[in-house]
C-alpha cells in the first residue's frame, strides 16, 4: 500500500486500486501522521490539530477514526493482533510505512539525493512529476496543514530550480525556456530562477533575450523590493556581456557530493553562518535540512541537539527568512513536547533559546509573542541553574531579541548586552563577545551616547578580524553614517549632503551582502527620511526609493511632501501600531510628526502615549544604524497637538 499527499490525500493498494479512508476527519488524521514523518503524535496534539474548539468527546472520536483507519489500511490483519501500520505508541499514534511508500517522503529524499549528486536527476524528475496539486489539498482550515503545505511547496520550487540547474550544468537545457519563463512569472521574487532562465536563453542562442531577462530581474528587485541583484546574477550578466560562448555552472557548496549526517551538517552550517553573504544563506538552508533529517530519524535527543547546536548570535529583530524561522520554531516546539518537562535541562534550554531567537519580535503578534517571551525567560532560568556560560549567552541572546516589548527599553537592553559581553570575554566565546559589543553599541546609540557607542564599534571591529565576522564592519559603517547624520544638525557639523553620502556608502556595502533582507529592506529610505527631518525638510519623494516594511508609517509624510494633504490624512488614519522591534520608537515618531503636521489630535495623543517612556532616547537610535533625532522633539509636538483637540 502507498499513501499520497501531494494533492488530495489518498491511499492506494499495491494494484493501484483506491482505499476507502472514510470521511474528511479520517483523512486528516492519516495526513497528520504522514506529516509527522514516522514520529509519534500525541493524542492531545491530534485533538488540537483536528478541532479549533474540541468537542467534549474529542478523544473518543479520535479513537474511532483511528480504529476505522486501521481497518482500511490493514484489512487482512487477524483479530486481536497488534497493528503494524498505524500503531499506538506512548501517549499517541504513529504511522509506520517505509518512506518510499509515501509520495511526500519519496520527493524529499529524491531532492536530498539530487542536491548531493547529479546522477539522482531522474529520481528528482519522477518525484516532481508525482505532484497532483497542492500538498494536503483537501485538508483545509488546519494550521498544521497550512504550514506543511507551505514547507513542501518551497521544496517543490527548489526541486524545479535544481532540476533546471542540473540540466543546464550537463550541457542541455535549451528546451527549458518556456518552463522557466512560466516559473519566474508565477514566482518573480525567486532570484535564482531568473538566472536559470537567462542561462536557458543563452543556451538556446538568444543572448539578447538573456540580457533582457537579467535587466528585468534587476528592475523588479530594485523597484519592488529595494534590493540589488545578488552576486550570481551580476556574474552571469557580465559573462554574457563579455561574449562568453558557454556559461560556467552556478557555484555549489563545497560539501556537494559528500553525505553528511545532521549533526555534522548543522555544525558546518554554524561555522559558515559567521561568514555572511552567500555562506549565510546556504548556512540557514543547510541548518533547516539538518533539522528535518534529524526529525526523520525519530531520535528525539539527536533532534534536540541538532536544533540547539545552531547558536549563531542574532542581533536584528526582523527575520531575513520568516518562513524558515517559523519552520525551525515549529520543529523546536515539537521536540520540546516530545522531550517533556522532565527531559534533559540543557537540551530543553537550548530548544527554548532557539524558539526565542528565531521568533523575531517584528514577525510576531499576540499569543506567539507571549510564547516566545516565556521561552526566553525559561531558557535563561534553566541556563543559570545549570551554570553553563555558553548556554547562558545563547539564552540571553533570546532574552535580548524578546526585549522590545515597548518603547524606551534601551537601558535594560544595555544590561543584557553587558552580561553577554562579560560572560563571552571571561569564557572565551568570541562570537558572543561581538554580539555583546553590538548590543551595547545599539543601546548607547539609542541613549544618545555616541562616544560610548563609537568605542563599542571599534572593539567589535577588532573582534571581527579574528572571528571572521564579515558583517560587523558593514554594521559599524552604518553606525558611523548615523553619527555623521546626527552631527550634521549641530553647529559647525558636516553638511547634510555629506551625511547622505555616508548613508549611501553604507547602503552599498549592505546591499553587497544580499543575505540580510530583514535588515536591508527599507533601511536606506528611512535613513534619508530621518536626515531630512533632522534638517526640517520634507520627506524624500523619489519613486525609486524602496520603503520596504516601513511604508505604512512613512507614507503620510511622503504624501505631505507632494502636497496631497487629504491622501496623507487617510494614510495616517490607516497607520497601525509599529511592530515591537528596533524601529518602534522611530515609527511612533513618524506618526507623531505626521499627526502634528495634519492637526490630527487623536493620532497625536496615541503617539504621545507610546513615546513617553522613551522621552530620553533617540528615534531610530536603537538600531545603531540611523537617527531621526531626539524622541523628546516628536513627543513635544505630539503632546501640543493632542492638547488642542
Amino acid at each position: 500500500m502507498r499513501i499520497d499527499v501531494l494533492g488530495a490525500v489518498r491511499a492506494l493498494r499495491a494494484d493501484g486500486t483506491p482505499v476507502d479512508l472514510g470521511g474528511p476527519r479520517h483523512r486528516e488524521v492519516l495526513a497528520r501522521l504522514v506529516a509527522a514523518g514516522g514520529r509519534m503524535v500525541a493524542t492531545d496534539t491530534l485533538v488540537a490539530d483536528l478541532w479549533a474548539e474540541p468537542p467534549v468527546r474529542a478523544v473518543g472520536a479520535l479513537r474511532t477514526f483511528v480504529a476505522a483507519l486501521r481497518r482500511a489500511v490493514e484489512p487482512d490483519r487477524p483479530p486481536r493482533t497488534p497493528p503494524r501500520v498505524l500503531v499506538t505508541e506512548g501517549p499517541g499514534y504513529a504511522l509506520r510505512l517505509p518512506r518510499d511508500q509515501v509520495d511526500a517522503h519519496r520527493f524529499e529524499d529524491a531532492l536530498a539525493r539530487a542536491r548531493r549528486t547529479p546522477e539522482a536527476l531522474p529520481d528528482l524528475e519522477a518525484a516532481l512529476a508525482a505532484w497532483r496539486g497542492p500538498a494536503y489539498a483537501d485538508v483545509t482550515g488546519s494550521l498544521w496543514a497550512q504550514r506543511e503545505r507551505a514547507r513542501l511547496e518551497e521544496l517543490r520550487l527548489e526541486g524545479i530550480e535544481l532540476r533546471a540547474r542540473l540540466l543546464l550544468d550537463s550541457g542541455a537545457g535549451a528546451e527549458l525556456v518556456a518552463e522557466l519563463g512560466a516559473h519566474v512569472t508565477e514566482h518573480p521574487w525567486r532570484e535564482p530562477a531568473w538566472g536559470l532562465l537567462a542561462r536557458a536563453l543563452h543556451r538556446a542562442g538568444r543572448q539578447a533575450d538573456a540580457l533582457a531577462t537579467l535587466r528585468r530581474a534587476r528592475t523588479m528587485l530594485v523597484e519592488q523590493l529595494g534590493l540589488d541583484p545578488g552576486a550570481e546574477l551580476r556574474r552571469l550578466e557580465a559573462d554574457i556581456l563579455h561574449g562568453a560562448t558557454t556559461l560556467p555552472p552556478a557555484p555549489t557548496v563545497w560539501t556537494a557530493g559528500v553525505r553528511l549526517g545532521p549533526r555534522t551538517t548543522v555544525e558546518l552550517a554554524r561555522t559558515l553562518a559567521l561568514a555572511g553573504g552567500d555562506a549565510l544563506v546556504h548556512s540557514r538552508r543547510d541548518r533547516l535540512a539538518a533539522v528535518q533529517a534529524a526529525e526523520r530519524t525519530g531520535d528525539i535527543a539527536l533532534t534536540a541537539r541538532v536544533i540547539g547546536a545552531y547558536d549563531v548570535p542574532a542581533l536584528w529583530s526582523r527575520a531575513d527568512d520568516p518562513e524558515q524561522s517559523r519552520a525551525v520554531v515549529a520543529a523546536a516546539e515539537r521536540t520540546l513536547t516530545a522531550l517533556g518537562t522532565d527531559g534533559p535541562a540543557a537540551l530543553r534550554a537550548r530548544l527554548l533559546a532557539t524558539v526565542a531567537v528565531e521568533s523575531r519580535s517584528a514577525d510576531l503578534s499576540g499569543t506567539a509573542s507571549e510564547r516566545a517571551g516565556r521561552a526566553a525567560r525559561e531558557a535563561e532560568a534553566l541556563a543559570r541553574e545549570l551554570g553553563d556560560p555558553a548556554l547562558l549567552v545563547f539564552a540571553l541572546n533570546g532574552v535580548f531579541l524578546q526585549s522590545f516589548t515597548r518603547p524606551g527599553l534601551a537601558a535594560a537592553r544595555d544590561v543584557i548586552g553587558a552580561e553577554i559581553l562579560d560572560l563571552a570575554t571571561r569564557h572565551a566565546l568570541p562570537n558572543f563577545a561581538v554580539l555583546g559589543r553590538l548590543v551595547r553599541l545599539q543601546s548607547a546609540s539609542a541613549l544618545g551616547d555616541l562616544d560610548a557607542a563609537s568605542a563599542h564599534a571599534r572593539a567589535a571591529e577588532r573582534l571581527a578580524v579574528s572571528t571572521e565576522a564579515s558583517l560587523v564592519p558593514v554594521l559599524t559603517g552604518w553606525f558611523r553614517a548615523r553619527v555623521t547624520a546626527a552631527r550634521s544638525a549641530e553647529p559647525g557639523g558636516p553638511t547634510a549632503a555629506t551625511a547622505a553620502a555616508h548613508y549611501r556608502a553604507a547602503e552599498d556595502a549592505l546591499a553587497g551582502t544580499a543575505s540580510m533582507p530583514g535588515l536591508h529592506r527599507g533601511l536606506f529610505a528611512l535613513a534619508l527620511l530621518g536626515l531630512r527631518l533632522l534638517h526640517d525638510r520634507p520627506a524624500p519623494t523619489d519613486p525609486a526609493l524602496g520603503w520596504g516594511p516601513y511604508r505604512p508609517w512613512t507614507q503620510p509624510l511622503v504624501l505631505l511632501a507632494r502636497n496631497r494633504v487629504e491622501e496623507a490624512r487617510t494614510a495616517l488614519a490607516a497607520t497601525p501600531e509599529p511592530p515591537l522591534d528596533h524601529m518602534q520608537e522611530a515609527l511612533w515618531c513618524l506618526t507623531a510628526h505626521a499627526a502634528a503636521r495634519l492637526g490630527e489630535h487623536r493620532a497625536a495623543a496615541r503617539a504621545a502615549t507610546a513615546l513617553r517612556t522613551a522621552r530620553t532616547e533617540h528615534a531610530g537610535g536603537a538600531s545603531g544604524l540611523l537617527t531621526l533625532g531626539p524622541v523628546a522633539r516628536y513627543l513635544k509636538e505630539a503632546e501640543k497637538c493632542a492638547a488642542q483637540g
